[in-house]
């Protein structure tokens, strides 16, 4: 009966301990918004001299991408990894994916808005130099 005890309490530990794993690190799920995303928990990218975060938020949902690089802007940035695209014009990349997750006004009036520790930038990532230590985050607005 002792060797049962045992076995059932060790069960019921590994259990418990699957349960706080799988709600602590668990990531997106892949609904909603995130449905198509590429990435659905925090990732790190590249080995360059810069370190810079980029937060992706979608519906009630984030995670966020470490990029190190050597490139000067964040557009670059993020296209050396495949983390946006969308479609280039006079004032550089308009984005319409972002970690596979699309924006786009014309299809739905959604877009993303990219801001810079909170606060909206004047520039598009295109012409947002990027410096060691900055945080920015791509933000899914309809």
């Amino acid at each position: 009966m002792k060797k049962t005890n045992k076995a059932l309490l060790c069960l019921l530990t590994l259990s418990l301990l699957a349960v706080v794993l799988v709600s602590c690190g668990g990531g997106v799920p892949k609904e909603g918004l995130w449905e198509n995303a590429t990435y659905t928990t925090d990732k790190e990218f590249g080995n360059g001299a810069k370190t810079v975060q980029v937060e992706v938020k979608a519906g009630e949902q984030s995670i966020t991408f470490t990029i190190k690089t050597d490139k000067e802007n964040l557009c670059d940035a993020l296209l050396e990894h495949s983390l946006v695209s969308g479609d280039e014009s006079e004032f550089g990349l308009y984005i319409k994916y972002v970690n596979g997750i699309q924006a786009d006004y014309d299809v739905d009036q959604s877009y993303w808005g990219l801001t810079k520790n909170g606060e909206m930038l004047n520039t598009g990532a295109s012409s947002t130099i990027i410096a060691d230590g900055e945080h920015y985050e791509f933000t899914y607005t309809k």
